[in-house]
């Protein structure tokens, strides 16, 4: 679980959870209502997992011969698989940094 940089106070996943899912990328600390910022390393964690469950969801019905309705019922399962782990590979900072994919031109 996620630990706040400022307070140290870990998350709890319910917390985690509410906290991720907003479009906003600040999150405030529920103890020191605090901004907090996920880490870039924490992000490409998420979209690994991510990668895995489509790569997942594309391979299962090929290997068992499932229908569309068997894939389609899959995806739940899947989901709720993202939802248990992923808490769990969120890395807080208080600074918010981003990908410089351009260089240092301005």
């Amino acid at each position: 679980m996620p630990t706040c940089e400022n307070c140290n106070n870990k998350w709890s996943w319910k917390q985690t959870v509410k906290k991720t899912t907003t479009l906003d990328p600040a999150m405030v600390c529920p103890y020191c209502e605090k901004k907090q910022y996920q880490t870039q390393k924490s992000k490409t964690k998420g979209g690994f997992l991510t990668g895995i469950v489509v790569f997942l969801m594309i391979m299962i019905p090929n290997f068992l011969n499932l229908s569309l309705a068997g894939t389609l019922g899959l995806l739940p399962v899947l989901i709720a698989i993202i939802l248990l782990i992923y808490p769990y590979l969120v890395e807080l900072s208080c600074k918010e940094k981003y990908i410089n994919f351009f260089g240092d031109k301005e």
